[in-house]
């Protein structure tokens, strides 16, 4: 009877939430060293996430030893020449299985990814507002992309090796991989599906040489091409500057309007029945010339928590400066009232 090798101490029963971070996390993928655009991804790009994506995610392990890759795109032309040439070999100048290799075809169709096969025209889609700061105001600039033009690559990934287990092993990486038909490489934040087309022998029977195993792979990457020279930044807002012509007749001028901020203002300082202390902030920076009181024998005055003076005619009073007044009323039970002009400085 088989035991699991990993066996989990702890479970878990409830899910937890993760779609606020995965997307958190993929944002800061996508703009990781770069602006608020994406990206670009062209051919090149895509040839070297199908070889990570073959190194890291279809890794063979056999004997404990991590079974080699060729870390280069061959195309179906020169595979002929390479099995000639390759460069795993032995002391004897033999071949030294087993090895990994990548085999692209020279066709590149126009995709057929659903998600973007969609706008037959293409143009220019908004993509993002981003705020600008130039130094005076703030402004805010449009990001736009086209949509991008989908591609299907063909690859073919080759393992040479001379046991038959090895050949089951790496089948059964790829059978677990590709379990849901389809699996997903990552490109520049990008996620690319990858699909398993088919497997073919190309083994060749030699009865008077050793016998080498070559089963083949092939795979289609859904990928699609984006590229940044098309991408386009624009201000939201034009600014555009008028110029008027003014004739030169003598007209009468016009008379001024008086002013709508006074210099002058008059302040009250109200007390409840029940209150003997009252506090006032002041924005501005004034002189309170003292009018009359209602209800008062003498009042006391504090600026910012100091004592400032009694029975004071004119107070001084500075910007955001925080006035308490405590008065001693002629009757107690009734309200209280001081009267002040404040004049401008």
């Amino acid at each position: 009877m088989g035991f699991p090798k990993k066996i989990k101490k702890d479970i878990t029963l409830g899910y937890q939430r993760t779609l606020y971070p995965r997307r958190v996390e993929l944002l800061e993928k996508i703009n990781e060293k770069g602006t608020f655009l994406p990206k670009s991804i062209l051919h090149a790009d895509l040839d070297r996430g199908f070889l990570d994506f073959v190194k890291e995610d279809l890794k063979l392990v056999v004997d404990g030893k991590k079974v080699p890759n060729v870390d280069i795109i061959i195309t179906t032309q020169n595979w002929a020449q390479f099995t000639e040439t390759w460069n795993f070999q032995d002391l004897d100048n033999n071949i030294s299985p087993p090895f990994i290799s990548v085999v692209k075809s020279p066709e590149m169709k126009f995709g057929g990814n659903p998600a973007i096969y969609t706008i037959p025209v293409r143009k220019q889609f908004y993509y993002a507002s981003v705020p600008n700061y130039d130094g005076n105001r703030l402004n805010v600039d449009v990001y736009k992309i086209p949509q991008p033009i989908p591609v299907d690559l063909k690859f073919s990934v080759k393992i040479i090796c001379n046991r038959m287990r090895e050949l089951n092993s790496f089948n059964k990486v790829v059978l677990q991989k590709f379990s849901s038909r389809q699996a997903y490489t990552q490109i520049k934040g990008h996620y690319i599906p990858i699909i398993w087309d088919n497997v073919s022998d190309e083994s060749v029977m030699d009865l008077e040489k050793r016998k080498y195993y070559i089963q083949s792979y092939d795979f289609t990457m859904l990928g699609f091409l984006m590229d940044e020279d098309e991408f386009e930044i624009k201000p939201a807002v034009s600014r555009v500057l008028q110029l008027y012509e003014v004739s030169g007749d003598n007209r009468k001028k016009k008379k001024r309007k008086p002013s709508t901020n006074p210099s002058t203002y008059s302040v009250e300082v109200l007390f409840s029945e029940t209150s003997n202390v009252t506090n006032k902030r002041f924005f501005d920076k004034v002189d309170l010339s003292f009018v009359d009181g209602v209800n008062y024998q003498s009042y006391e005055v504090y600026i910012n928590d100091e004592y400032y003076g009694s029975n004071l005619s004119k107070i001084q009073v500075n910007s955001e400066d925080l006035l308490r007044f405590e008065i001693v009323k002629s009757v107690s039970s009734n309200s209280s009232k001081l009267n002040f002009t404040a004049n401008i400085v």
